[in-house]
């Protein structure tokens, strides 16, 4: 038991407080409201949230955003001893970003279960016969990160019904969360 690495899970809660952080600049600039941050030796490298529609492109989800500068933070592509928070469980175009640049843990706040790929509709993460697999946490802070995707797209919903003169559907595109 001594060979185990200690898990701080005050640490935990403070980092995705941060990637809580970046989730509302997100939903500030009307992007789903996920934010992430990687930490290195107790340090944040890099901190990113969605910008798909600020950068019209659909690669810009806050953990490709957040590895990106990271790797130019550490000068290197791998990141093995790295942890990545994120409010939101990773889609498989992120978990395989993850996978590929060997980040040893990830900790997510509210799982996806239809596209999450770190365990809820698929494990990417550690996937058997990929030449990597990450530590997985889930369900730190995983209300709050919930409750602003939720408010978020009732939001969304409600604008949308508005501009159609309409009430908003009860229905919600999240309702796997």
């Amino acid at each position: 038991m001594a060979d185990e690495p200690i898990i701080d899970l005050q640490s935990d809660h403070y980092f995705m407080g941060e990637a809580l952080r970046q989730a509302v600049r997100a939903y500030e600039a009307e992007e789903v409201p996920v934010g992430a941050v990687i930490v290195r030796d107790g340090r944040i490298i890099a901190r990113a949230f969605n910008q798909v529609e600020l950068l019209k492109d659909a690669t810009a989800h806050a953990e490709m955003l957040a590895l990106t500068q990271a790797e130019g933070a550490v000068g290197d592509w791998r990141l093995t001893d790295c942890t990545l928070y994120i409010t939101k469980e990773p889609c498989p175009m992120c978990a395989g970003a993850i996978v590929h640049c060997r980040i040893a843990r990830v900790v997510f706040g509210v799982g996806d279960s239809k596209a999450g790929a770190a365990g809820s509709a698929m494990n990417l993460l550690q996937f058997p016969t990929l030449n990597h697999q990450c530590d997985i946490t889930h369900g730190v802070r995983e209300q709050e990160c919930k409750m602003l995707l939720k408010s978020f797209f009732l939001e969304q919903r409600t604008k949308k019904s508005e501009s159609k003169g309409q009430s908003p559907e009860l229905e919600t595109p999240e309702a796997g969360l």
